[in-house]
């Protein structure tokens, strides 16, 4: 089965309060026949458009082919929080690459978040960015760690912008009791995730990057002058981009063997103006320190955009509200009333040591995935850094393609009953508080 089609209507977003709220583009045309062109980029998410900006700014003829809409993936339906440095923390990163590739990723992240910034700016992407991430710890057993962190980063890195939060502060932050203490990052932020993607699109368009949404690639030729095959049209390039996260699905089988897809699942509620207005006061954007991460922020009309629950393999869940609301409420008993406007899933991917996976396939094809959720940001600096690298310029690609990304055990076939396994176990020690 093929996630592009395992749970959405062909050609349709999912029902979420994004694609509620978002203008889309006019439709781009589906590729037809044989055309030529500098660069082909394959998928239409934060990499790829990014990609194909950086790319047309830089003067190459690009052509970009999206299975579905732009934005219809994960760059589409997350839950919109732009994270500071990498998905493993500097404490960890340190003894896993060194201290020297530590602080260059470091200041990727920096240089990531400063990206996203940009765009917006540069381009009038409407797309209702608000500063400030908190991370939400439930027990006071992982609060000297966090504490140490943020030593770490303000003395080494220079960050500093990270607010410790005791027991209270992080319940006047969230609106919540049930958290121990918490970190708020004010360097971080949070944003419409499908309106960042629009947006980008038409800043690729307007400078001359040609998209087609509807054109599923079905075979892929390397060589001097890679094929690009979809069921209307072929594409001939000099390089090619794969920027297919969670929909790589066969077209690269070495990446596939690191990078894995798993489903996570987005509610919405109606507006909680007057119903809670304690609950994020401060209009910041949340993520708890559970292994299965439940994250949270109020959307611009006031509702309580609640992400929690994962998946392994092709379906999402029959109630997807119902599988939300239960890691909602636990944290927001008084919601047990509230009506739910819109759930819906989303397909990510993972690697399994939570970096990115960065690697050259062959000389002219490149690719970037498994953001490991830690893609908003990432995945859009990802797109300038294979531009440059196109470009003549490797030193950002060298530095992300030596990041340890091992195979997951039992490969394609049994990867995924295997991590369903290990989660499930994982997830018991969260709701056993161990």
């Amino acid at each position: 089965m093929n996630l592009l089609h395992a749970n959405d209507q062909d050609g349709a977003y999912p029902p979420s309060w994004y694609a509620a709220t978002a203008d889309p583009l006019p439709p781009c045309p589906p590729l037809t026949g044989a055309v030529r062109t500098d660069v082909c980029i394959v998928g239409g998410g934060y990499t790829g458009l990014s990609a194909a900006l950086h790319l047309a700014q830089r003067g190459y003829q690009v052509r970009l082919v999206e299975a579905q809409r732009i934005g219809f993936g994960a760059s589409g339906r997350n839950g919109g929080q732009v994270g500071s440095g990498q998905r493993l923390e500097q404490d960890a990163l340190e003894p896993l690459v060194g201290p020297d590739d530590a602080a260059r990723l470091w200041q990727i992240g920096e240089d990531a978040k400063a990206k996203v910034a940009q765009l917006i700016a540069d381009h009038g992407i409407d797309c209702a960015y608000r500063p400030g991430v908190a991370h939400a710890y439930h027990h006071s057993s992982a609060l000297p760690q966090a504490l140490s962190l943020v030593d770490t980063l303000a003395r080494r890195y220079d960050y500093g912008q990270l607010e410790v939060l005791d027991r209270d502060g992080i319940a006047a932050a969230t609106g919540s009791p049930v958290f121990a203490g918490g970190v708020l990052d004010h360097g971080a932020g949070h944003l419409h995730p499908l309106r960042f993607a629009l947006g980008l699109a038409q800043a690729a368009q307007a400078a001359g990057a040609v998209l087609h949404e509807r054109s599923e690639v079905i075979g892929i030729a390397a060589g001097p002058r890679p094929q690009v095959t979809t069921a209307t049209g072929q594409i001939t390039a000099d390089y090619l981009i794969l920027a297919c996260n969670g929909y790589l699905g066969g077209l690269a089988p070495e990446v596939a063997a690191r990078v894995m897809p798993i489903n996570n699942f987005i509610l919405a509620t109606e507006p909680l103006t007057d119903r809670a207005p304690d609950i994020l006061p401060g209009d910041i954007a949340v993520a708890d320190d559970r292994f299965v991460v439940n994250y949270w922020r109020k959307s611009a009309d006031g509702r309580l955009l609640f992400g929690g629950g994962e998946s392994y393999g092709y379906r999402f869940p029959g109630d997807i509200a119902a599988v939300v609301r239960k890691p909602m409420l636990a944290i927001y008993p008084q919601l047990a009333g509230v009506r739910i406007d819109h759930a819906w899933g989303g397909t990510l991917a993972i690697t399994r040591s939570r970096l990115p996976c960065f690697a050259a396939l062959a000389p002219n094809i490149l690719t970037a995935s498994g953001y490991s959720g830690h893609g908003v940001a990432l995945a859009t600096l990802a797109g300038e850094i294979l531009s440059e690298t196109i470009a003549g310029t490797a030193g950002r690609f060298d530095l992300m393609a030596r990041l340890p990304t091992p195979g997951f055990p039992g490969g394609t076939a049994l990867r995924s009953p295997l991590l369903a396994l290990a989660m499930t176990w994982f997830a018991l020690r969260d709701r056993l508080g161990i």
